[in-house]
C-alpha cells in the first residue's frame, strides 16, 4: 500500500528521468510528478510523453492520429508485426482472423496444459528452498506455452530467449550497434518462421501455424510475409511480457507479506487481484505511436511524424481517474486499466496472459505459500518495459514448515 500523497505541481521534467532505473523500481512518484505536469509532457529524444488516463484514452482510441505503424518503433524487422503495426481498415482483417483463436473459450482449454506446466517447475524448488524466479519460472512457463501452441520444439526455448532478448535487448553500446545487433536478430527470426512456414506446407500439423496457413478472411489467404509478422510479434509478446509480468507481482508480493497473505488465505481473490496488480505493477509502462496527422492533446500541439510515447503505467495510477489510485486492493471491483492497452490495438493475447497470470498464482501460492526475497537482494528494474534483472527468493521447505 502505497500512502504517498500528492507533490507540488512540476513545471518541467528532466528527460532523462524517463531512462532511470531507480524511477523503474518505483514509478508511481514519477508518474504523479509528470501528471502534475500536463496532459502531454516533453520527453526522450525529442518525443511527446501522453501521461494523463483521458489523453492516453484519446490516443489509443484514436489510430487515424496515433499511428502504431512501422513508423512508431523499429526492432529491425522487415515486416510489420501484425496486427500490432497495421492500422485501421487494413487492421480488421487480421482481428477477424485471430480473435477467435485466442477468445476465452480458445484459452482456457489448455489451461490444464498450463497447470502442469506450472506444477513441474515448481517440483524441484520445493525441496530446494530458494530459486531465481526469472530463470526458474517466469521465462519458461510463458515460453513453453508459445512454443506448445505453435507446433515448435521445446528444445528451441534457449534459442528463442536469445531471439526475444536479442530484439528487445540489443547488444551494443551505442544507438547505431543496437540497431545493428535487433536488425541481425530480426532477420534470425524471420529466417527461422520462414523455414517453419515451408515445413507445415508440407505437412500440416494441429498448431497455429498450420491454422494461419489454411486461414482465410473474406475469401482471402494469408501471405507467408503476413504469417512471418504475426510470429515475429508473437515472439516478443509471447516471450517477454508475461514474463515481466510475473516478475514484478511476485517482486510486490515478496515485499508485501500482507498482501501475500490474502491470496494465500483467499484464493477466489486471485482473478482481481492479478488485475488490480496489472493496474499497480503495469510491465509494458508506454507504446509507442507516431502522429499521422496534425492535432492538439492536452494542449499541446503535435505535427504529423513526431513521435509519442502513450504512458499506460502512469494512466493507471492517475487519481483523476480512478478512486484511490494510490492504494494496492486486491479486490477492486471496478477495474478498468489499461495494461493491455486499448482502442483496436488492444492486447491481442490478454485472455492468454491472464490465464497464465492466474494459474501461476493459484498454483505457486497452493505449493509455496510464503516466500520473501533472499537476504541482501537487490532488485535492479529495467525501463519501458519493466522486467527485473533477477529476483531471488526464498522459502520453507515442508520439512521446515
Amino acid at each position: 500500500m502505497n500512502d504517498q500523497q500528492p507533490g507540488p505541481e512540476a513545471s518541467t521534467i528532466d528527460p532523462d528521468a524517463f531512462f532511470d532505473t531507480d524511477m523503474a523500481g518505483n514509478p508511481q512518484p514519477f508518474y504523479r510528478q509528470v501528471r502534475d505536469a500536463g496532459g502531454v509532457v516533453d520527453g526522450p529524444l525529442g518525443s511527446y510523453q501522453v501521461v494523463r488516463r483521458s489523453e492516453v484514452e484519446f490516443a489509443l482510441q484514436h489510430p487515424e492520429i496515433f499511428s502504431s505503424a512501422m513508423e512508431a518503433v523499429d526492432l529491425g524487422q522487415t515486416v510489420p508485426l501484425i496486427p500490432l503495426q497495421v492500422d485501421p481498415p487494413e487492421h480488421l482483417k487480421y482481428r477477424k482472423l485471430l480473435d477467435p483463436i485466442f477468445a476465452p473459450k480458445q484459452m482456457n482449454a489448455i489451461e490444464p496444459d498450463i497447470t502442469r506446466m506450472v506444477n513441474e517447475l515448481i517440483d524441484p524448488l520445493v525441496e530446494r528452498g530458494s530459486c531465481e524466479f526469472t530463470t526458474d519460472l517466469a521465462e519458461p512457463l510463458p515460453s513453453s506455452v508459445f512454443l506448445g501452441l505453435l507446433g515448435l520444439p521445446l528444445s528451441d526455448l534457449d534459442m528463442f530467449l536469445g531471439m526475444k532478448n536479442g530484439i528487445l535487448r540489443p547488444a551494443g553500446d551505442d544507438l547505431e550497434a543496437m540497431q545493428a545487433s535487433q536488425r541481425a536478430t530480426a532477420a534470425s527470426i524471420q529466417s527461422y518462421f520462414a523455414d517453419a512456414v515451408a515445413e507445415r506446407k508440407k505437412r500440416p500439423q494441429e498448431d497455429l501455424l498450420s491454422r494461419f496457413l489454411a486461414a482465410e478472411v473474406d475469401g482471402a489467404r494469408l501471405t507467408e510475409e503476413e504469417i512471418l509478422g504475426i510470429c515475429f510479434l508473437f515472439i516478443l509478446a509471447g516471450l517477454d511480457t508475461v514474463t515481466d509480468t510475473l516478475e514484478c507481482f511476485y517482486a510486490y508480493l515478496a515485499q508485501h507479506p500482507g498482501q501475500r497473505r490474502r491470496i494465500v488465505e483467499d484464493p477466489t481473490i486471485i482473478p482481481a487481484a492479478v488485475e488490480e496488480l496489472l493496474r499497480w505493477e503495469t510491465p509494458v509502462t508506454t507504446v509507442a505511436r507516431v502522429v499521422a496527422s496534425d492535432v492538439e492533446l492536452g494542449g499541446c500541439p503535435m505535427h504529423r511524424g513526431d513521435h509519442v510515447g502513450v504512458m499506460i503505467g502512469s494512466a493507471n495510477t492517475d487519481e483523476r481517474a480512478t478512486p484511490d489510485a494510490d492504494t494496492v486492493d486486491l479486490t477492486r471491483q471496478p477495474n478498468k486499466h489499461l495494461a493491455f492497452g486499448g482502442g483496436v490495438h488492444r492486447c491481442l493475447g490478454s485472455h492468454l496472459a491472464r490465464l497464465e497470470l492466474r494459474t501461476t498464482l493459484r498454483e505457486w501460492h497452493r505449493r509455496i505459500p510464503h516466500y520473501e526475497l533472499a537476504p541482501g537482494a537487490e532488485l535492479v528494474y529495467g525501463v519501458g518495459l519493466r522486467q527485473i534483472d533477477s529476483l531471488p527468493l526464498v522459502f520453507p521447505t515442508p520439512a521446515a514448515r
